[in-house]
This record gives structure tokens, C-alpha cells and sequence, in this order.
């Protein structure tokens, strides 16, 4: 309970921090005293279910990360909800990648599975981005028909 009450602790205090909100704000915005929150980020008491749900959803994460992500073993504060950081990976010798477990049990991504690799090369957005493919097929072939007939029509 110790390690559990210390990570709470240390999530609300970097979230606030993060955010730029004094405890008197989270205070006003979560309906409960300024001391309530000094109390919460020393890890005297922590806060009731209610309140961390309040918590979560003021700040934009999950209950489940304010109350066990351990920024020390992630090497990375608390991520948005919906968001993930799934560690890093190296490129092979082909230029092969081995997605991580997490990531393909949370995508549902099985083995033959085809995934679109997009990319931008602007310097403010520089990404590549894996979509699954039969999404992402099937609405271009959708486009391609609806061109196709609109152009038959032309005609």
C-alpha cells in the first residue's frame, strides 16, 4: 500500500505541475479543500474513489495510470488517456521491426496481419505512422469505386 500511496502521490503531483494549476485550483475544479490535495500529493491520505476518478478525468489520463504508473520504471511521466509510449525497437537488418507485445495485444495485431505504413516528411510533423491495412483498404477502395462510377457518369 506504501508503494501504491507514493506513486499516487507522485502522479498528482507531476500532473499538477505539468498543467500549471496551483492546489488551490484542482481543489476548486474537484470540489474539495486545498488541504485535501497538499495531503494527497505528500501521500498522507489518498483520495477516495470518487475523487480519483474526478482526478483522472480533470487531468486526461486513466484511473488506472494515477494509481500505478511508475514514472521511474517507464521512464516517462504519465500519458494521456488513449495515448501510448510502447518502448522503443531496432530496425533490422532488412529494415524489419518487431512491434512490442503490449502494442499487438492492445491493437489486436496477429501474425500475417497487413499494416499501412504512412509517413510525413515535413519537419514539424516528421513521423511514420502503422495503421492496420483492412480498415484503411477497404475505405480507399470505397473512394476508388465512388471516383470510378463518378467519372462512368461523366461520361
Amino acid at each position: 500500500m506504501k508503494k501504491q500511496t507514493n506513486l499516487i502521490s507522485q502522479n498528482l503531483t507531476a500532473l499538477r505541475q505539468y498543467h500549471k494549476f496551483s492546489q488551490e485550483e484542482v481543489a476548486e475544479k474537484i470540489g474539495v479543500t486545498r488541504q485535501a490535495v497538499a495531503k494527497w500529493e505528500t501521500g498522507e491520505t489518498v483520495p477516495d474513489l470518487l475523487n480519483c476518478d474526478a482526478l483522472a478525468e480533470f487531468y486526461g489520463v486513466t484511473v488506472d495510470a494515477l494509481m500505478h504508473h511508475d514514472p521511474n520504471e517507464a521512464h516517462m511521466p504519465i500519458p494521456p488517456k488513449g495515448k501510448h509510449l510502447f518502448g522503443t525497437v531496432k530496425v533490422g537488418e532488412r529494415g524489419q521491426i518487431v512491434l512490442p507485445k503490449k502494442a499487438r495485444e492492445l491493437f489486436q495485431i496477429r501474425q500475417g496481419d497487413l499494416l499501412v505504413v504512412l509517413g510525413d516528411e515535413d519537419p514539424e510533423n516528421a513521423g511514420i505512422a502503422l495503421i492496420p491495412g483492412g480498415s484503411v483498404l477497404r475505405r480507399i477502395s470505397f473512394l476508388q469505386d465512388m471516383l470510378a462510377s463518378g467519372r462512368e457518369e461523366e461520361k
